[in-house]
């Protein structure tokens, strides 16, 4: 009863009086216990946000597999593979989730999972070298993006039915900010390390990454105390079949069709940060203060934004996603304009971590919102269905956008940058026309 109150406490100042009385689109009985799995859910969240930004394909990774003395080939599908492998199966785990009543568990196992391969690629790290160190790592980070696969599909279902509308983007903003601030202190720990003998030590590496393997161990704890209340399960025993019939969606629902388009564009956000590490590498070095800096840019971006972006998706995700993207445009543009007007600028230490540090604004803004329209778009199984349709049509998308990247043999990758920017440009006008979702 007290830890009761304490959640109900925590939960009133986070959310604001009138929004904390509302129970809009979830069961009675669910309604009576949102204040602790509003909490939890946080907590929850944060920690794997936390292993997230710990272990980026867009910058730890990549570090990683240099310090292992693995093939650069290699490092180009490191983003794909954690992305596209979470994507492509989850036709075939929704129509498993659907099965079950109580949805929870699936999101702890799949953390459970996360934690496990992230150990693997720790012990690659310490004990291994080359071609075999960098197609290991490829391995568990197959295993892991198949066990976050689970997580997303589980938890935007739990989330849907255990927290009301217009409190739903505050979780993953709040969460998303908490994970920023540690983040930062990593990007700290880092600048320290830089400074020692071990700078660059594939050991220190290794050991970091075993490190933050406890994260998401930590969040399937808490996870587990979620209260969820037993929710639809019709759909579930036609298995894949019946998954596979979903697709239709994309033909029938043109409201979710726009919504699929929409995120396809905005896929650009994440698919241009790795260049921007490139060509940190290329400017500044490969020094570990350089990965500390966009490290600590990461985490100041999440700290400062992800609670703005998601108390402003309560309000309107499609404006959210509509912003974020256009800031991403002018971010891309000025990368490129630099790079063709006044390129030593670029070798500037402060210039391309304070660009990547508003491209990351964005793609918060891009995360947070796309996250929470497509959760108060429906209700019960067919949010299971618009998920599961929506990120295996993304994977799929994913997978022949990462091609773009073999054009750094024409173009600069400046040029690059630029044609994600265009397509996010065409992300803005794709979102302006999406409806309002009501609150």
């Amino acid at each position: 009863m007290k830890m009761n109150k304490v959640w109900l406490s925590v939960y009133e100042k986070i959310v604001n009086s009138e929004d904390a009385r509302a129970c809009k689109a979830i069961d009675e009985s669910a309604c009576k216990v949102v204040p602790g799995n509003f909490i939890k859910i946080i907590i929850a969240q944060f920690f794997t946000s936390l292993g997230d930004a710990i272990i980026n394909p867009k910058v730890t990774l990549p570090w990683v597999m240099q310090s292992v003395g693995a093939p650069l080939y290699l490092v180009a599908w490191l983003v794909p593979i954690r992305e596209s492998g979470s994507l492509l199966p989850q036709l075939a785990i929704a129509s498993f989730v659907r099965r079950m009543p109580i949805r929870k568990w699936v999101w702890v196992a799949g953390s459970a999972l996360q934690a496990v391969s992230v150990t693997l690629i720790g012990l690659v790290a310490l004990f291994m070298q080359g071609s075999i160190a960098g197609w290991m790592i490829i391995l568990c980070l197959a295993v892991f993006s198949v066990a976050r696969g689970l997580s997303s599909v589980a938890s935007k279902d739990v989330l849907g039915k255990t927290i009301p509308k217009t409190q739903r983007g505050q979780v993953t903003g709040w969460s998303g900010s908490m994970a920023g601030l540690v983040t930062v202190g990593v990007a700290a720990i880092l600048f320290f390390v830089a400074l020692t003998p071990l700078e660059g030590s594939a050991y220190i590496y290794g050991l970091a990454v075993i490190g933050a393997a406890s994260v998401w161990v930590a969040g399937a704890l808490v996870y587990s105390t979620v209260k969820e209340f037993p929710g639809e399960v019709e759909g579930g025993k036609n298995g894949l079949k019946e998954a596979l019939g979903q697709l239709a969606l994309l033909k029938t629902d043109t409201v979710f069709r726009r919504f699929v388009i929409t995120r396809s564009l905005l896929l650009c956000t994440a698919l241009s940060a790795p260049f921007y590490i490139v060509l940190a590498q290329q400017t500044l070095g490969s020094s570990m203060w350089v990965l500390a800096m966009f490290i600590a840019a990461s985490g100041f971006a999440s700290l400062i934004s992800a609670p703005f972006w998601g108390r402003f998706s309560d309000r309107s995700s499609r404006f959210v996603m509509i912003i974020a993207s256009f800031v991403s445009v002018l971010v891309g543009g000025s990368l490129f304009l630099l790079s063709l007007l006044t390129p030593d600028a670029l070798s500037n230490w402060v210039i391309l971590p304070s660009l990547y540090f508003l491209l990351t604004i964005a793609h918060q803004g891009i995360r947070v919102g796309r996250k929470t329209y497509l959760v108060d778009l429906s209700d019960g199984n067919k949010r299971t269905s618009y998920v599961a349709v929506s990120n295996t049509v993304i994977g799929f998308i994913l997978l022949v956008l990462s091609l773009i990247g073999t054009l750094t043999q024409f173009i600069s990758i400046a040029g690059l940058v630029l044609i994600f920017s265009m397509m996010a440009l065409a992300g803005v006008v794709m979102a302006s026309k999406l409806p309002e979702i009501g609150s």
